[in-house]
């Protein structure tokens, strides 16, 4: 594949940005095959972002050459409180999370954070040296990273959380750091320190992240279409808002799982929030960034007397059908619905007969 071709892999949707996409060119032109990694905390079973948006990208990596890996971040999960900082859980459940890497991602390496930190002094030397280089302020900006926002009470381990994760960066031997948008101010973070620590500032890609099906709110309530042409703070204000929106493994209702039956992922679109505009709208969203990443044309089946079937051979044809009306969101939904269930069944059948490795998420508490 030549360097036009992969540029246009990697860039393709789900991709939202690169970060400088001058140095990627540069990369490939002079590395066969550079490094790549993603981190996910371990917490609950995995949904249509957490396995199938991250999935995607990591796949399209892969065909450009990359070495890629996803990085078990268990000290993270413990730090952050996921499964209730247990680490016997936190240890089987990313038996589940390698399993359905390994399935959905041929080729991919897993990597544990006991692995990369056991017995590495190096590393607990950068993670501090590279806290040196931030303020308490500025570490409590990064917390969306987490989940969290500045408001919220936090322990002291969480405060370690961004410089360990711009660290790993450095120990996983990374060229590319890949995370969703709601990661980008620890990319940023890494990419002005390293330099001052002697090291090679690292090229950051952030995928879109899938919002969950409920209508989007902010923490303290506001509406998410107050912040549609946001500018200076707002825009701040509204990045925040589509992280605490994003499909969530700790809101079953508003999630897409990678387990759910036919009847359920039918039940959950029937429900979805899905307004009269783009802005906001979960449906569209999957539309665009899951369905159309795999299919070329999307159908939509519908009784004659309400227009009879619809084929759609973009995401934007798609679009401007729904917003001129002629396409109404129970329609919309339903062949949502079907469409997901085709993209789900291989990795359901696959878990059928290995349900033990859920079993650790029926005891705990899947918390944000």
């Amino acid at each position: 594949m030549d360097l036009e071709g992969k540029m246009a892999l990697i860039e393709r949707a789900p991709c939202e940005e690169i970060v400088a996409r001058d140095e990627l060119r540069e990369l490939l032109g002079t590395n066969s095959h550079p490094s790549h990694y993603i981190g996910l905390e371990i917490s609950g079973k995995l949904h249509l972002g957490s396995l199938l948006i991250n999935g995607f990208k990591v796949n399209d990596l892969t065909k450009a050459g990359f070495k890629t890996q996803v990085f078990l971040a268990d000290w993270h999960s413990v730090i952050n409180n996921k499964l209730s900082g247990d680490w016997e859980k936190i240890k089987t459940a990313s038996k589940y999370y390698e399993e359905a890497f390994k399935f959905f991602c041929p080729g991919v390496k897993i990597v544990r954070g006991t692995e990369l930190y056991q017995g590495n002094d190096e590393y607990w030397k950068d993670v501090i040296t590279f806290s040196k280089h931030m303020t308490l302020a500025r570490a409590t900006r990064c917390l969306t990273i987490m989940g969290r926002s500045e408001r919220d009470s936090l322990e002291l381990a969480q405060y370690f959380y961004p410089s360990m994760q711009g660290i790993d960066i450095k120990h996983l031997g990374v060229d590319v750091a890949h995370a969703g948008m709601d990661q980008r101010k620890i990319h940023m973070v890494a990419r002005e320190v390293f330099p001052k620590m002697k090291l090679k500032k690292p090229i950051a890609l952030h995928h879109h992240l899938i919002p969950g099906l409920t209508e989007p709110k902010s923490s303290d309530g506001r509406d998410f279409s107050k912040f549609i042409e946001p500018a200076g703070e707002r825009l701040a204000e509204k990045e925040e808002i589509v992280a605490q929106n994003k499909m969530s493994k700790s809101l079953p209702s508003s999630a897409i799982f990678i387990h759910d039956s036919e009847k359920e992922i039918s039940e959950k679109m029937r429900k979805a929030y899905c307004p009269a505009a783009i802005e906001g709208n979960p449906v569209l969203e999957i539309a665009r960034h899951i369905i159309f990443h795999e299919k070329k044309t999307f159908s939509i089946s519908r009784d004659s007397k309400y227009g009879g079937d619809l084929e759609f051979g973009s995401y934007d044809e798609l679009e401007l059908a729904y917003l001129a009306k002629t396409l109404h969101a129970m329609d919309l939904k339903a062949a949502v619905a079907l469409e997901l269930n085709k993209i789900i069944e291989p990795a359901r059948r696959h878990f059928e007969g290995k349900k033990h490795l859920l079993e650790v998420f029926e005891m705990a508490e899947i918390t944000r």
